[in-house]
């Protein structure tokens, strides 16, 4: 069974299509409560299992809701309650809950964890994030700028920050959604350089600027992310707020964007580092139809990764 791992795993037609079947399933909810069952109940009998090694809303809010409006139910499950790797080798957890579950999604720290997972289990597994990689955010993240603004080929998307997992991403989808990347950020917070050489090998437009004005001039869409991470030392703190202080998104760094470009962040944001309030709740963001997103694009990944 097909897993989602990371978006560059996937051929650009297969990605088309969830996106696609996400955008109908959500048309086909407009107006409804949000505890009704879909009129499809497809993943009825399933029983999707959660972990999390990392703490979240989103992820664990938008997985749990969506399994539940398809008919199925979920099994969340903490690392601590796990002792994912530890207790028990990631393989024999693999192995074991492939024989209770129809399908796992994890959210973990090492990217090496979610590979021996996948490795190992014979359900589908989804990539909830991990330290390399954030796959289900940039789905939705396609899905929100093209409900806004049409198709995504042929823009300029500019990231504002560090080159962290959820940059990583979008570096895997310029190469298969066909959008222009700028990478506007420090250079000791450089994104991983394996990975922009794989995407640009693979036709990626991936650029890096170090002025932020220069990168945002006439972007489509300006993204950020929190400057501090959960797996940050607390005392690289300081340090860090120093580096991507000119990179933070304010009302004159969007102004230099196309007129109608949107603001994007994945959240949770700390307001008045990364972005300004003014930025954020400003006429440009789509912050919460991004977060929303989350719930129908990986409703649309779970129907894909079991076929129904």
């Amino acid at each position: 069974m097909p897993d989602f791992l990371d978006i560059d795993r996937l051929p650009a037609d297969d990605l088309r299509a969830i996106l696609d079947a996400a955008r109908r399933m959500k048309d086909a909810r407009a107006g409804r409560p949000k505890g009704a069952a879909d009129d499809e109940a497809a993943l009825a009998g399933r029983v999707v299992a959660l972990v999390f090694e990392k703490p979240s809303t989103r992820t664990r809010v938008s997985f749990d809701v969506g399994v539940r409006q398809m008919g199925g139910q979920t099994l969340v499950l903490s690392g601590a309650e796990m002792q994912l790797g530890a207790g028990e080798s990631v393989a024999d957890t693999a192995r074991v809950l492939s024989r209770f579950v129809d399908l796992v999604m994890i959210r973990t720290f090492d990217p090496a964890a979610l590979e021996e997972l996948a490795h190992h289990a014979t359900v589908p597994v989804i990539n909830g994030l991990t330290d390399r990689s954030h796959p289900c955010q940039i789905m939705a993240d396609v899905m929100t700028y093209e409900e806004h603004r049409g198709p995504i080929a042929g823009r300029k998307v500019v990231w504002c920050g560090d080159g962290n997992n959820v940059f990583a991403s979008f570096a895997h989808g310029a190469a298969r959604f066909g959008y222009s990347l700028v990478f506007a950020g420090p250079e000791a917070l450089d994104p991983d350089p394996e990975i922009v050489a794989e995407m640009r090998a693979e036709g990626a437009e991936i650029a890096v600027e170090r002025d932020a004005a220069r990168a945002v001039e006439g972007a489509d869409l300006v993204v950020t992310d929190t400057w501090v991470s959960m797996h940050d030392a607390p005392e690289t703190k300081e340090e860090r707020h120093s580096l991507l202080a000119p990179y933070r998104v304010d009302e004159a760094l969007m102004a230099r964007a196309a007129p109608d470009a949107l603001f994007m962040h994945c959240l949770p944001a700390h307001r008045g580092e990364e972005a300004t309030d003014a930025v954020l709740d400003g006429p440009a963001s789509v912050i919460f139809d991004e977060a929303e997103n989350r719930l129908h694009a990986q409703k649309a990944i779970l129907r894909w990764c079991l076929g129904v």
